[in-house]
C-alpha cells in the first residue's frame, strides 16, 4: 500500500513540473543578424540551467529546477532551427524590416522604434515586432506618408 501511495505521489510530482511547450509564433521567423546571436546566447543560458539543475540531489526539487530551463531550451532551439536572418536594406527610402523609424504622433509626441523579429522585439528599449500593428502600418511607407494606427494617425519622419 505504500508503495502504491509513493508511486502515486511521484507521479503527480513528475506533472506538476511538467510546463507546457511556450507557444511558437506562426509568422515566418525573421531576424536581424544580433537577433540571432540573442537567440544563441538564450539557448546556452538554458542548457547552463539545465545543466545546474542537475546537480540537484533531490529529484524533485531538480524537476522543478529544470522545468522552466528545459522548456526553454526546447523553445529557443526551435527559433534558432526556423529562423530567417534579414539584414536591413541598404536604402532606407521605404520603411521595412531592420530600419530604425521615427515618427510624431497626433499630440506631438515623437517616437523612434527598430522594427526586428519577435524574439529580440523590447518596445522599452526601443524595438518592436514586425509583427506589431505600428510596424505592420508602416512597413513598405517612406518619409512624409501618415499612417492609422489604433485609431491615431502617426506621421513618418525618418527612416534609418
Amino acid at each position: 500500500m505504500s508503495v502504491a501511495f509513493t508511486r502515486e505521489e511521484s507521479a503527480e510530482t513528475a506533472a506538476e513540473v511538467e510546463l507546457p511547450d511556450r507557444v511558437i509564433s506562426p509568422h515566418p521567423n525573421f531576424v536581424t543578424p544580433a537577433g540571432l546571436e540573442l537567440l544563441k546566447t538564450a539557448i546556452a543560458t538554458a542548457r547552463a540551467a539545465v545543466a545546474a539543475a542537475q546537480t540537484i540531489e533531490d529529484i524533485n526539487e531538480r524537476r522543478r529546477a529544470a522545468a522552466p530551463a528545459a522548456r526553454d531550451l526546447r523553445y529557443y532551439t526551435a527559433r534558432v532551427a526556423s529562423a530567417q536572418v534579414k539584414a536591413p536594406p541598404p536604402k532606407a527610402d521605404v520603411v521595412s524590416f531592420g530600419h530604425e523609424v521615427t515618427f510624431e504622433r497626433e499630440d506631438g509626441r515623437k517616437q523612434v522604434f527598430r522594427i526586428v523579429g519577435e524574439d529580440e522585439a523590447d518596445p522599452a528599449s526601443g524595438s518592436i515586432s514586425y509583427v506589431s500593428p505600428v510596424a505592420r502600418a508602416l512597413i513598405g511607407k517612406s518619409v512624409g506618408d501618415v499612417v492609422a494606427v489604433n485609431s491615431q494617425e502617426i506621421e513618418i519622419t525618418a527612416i534609418k
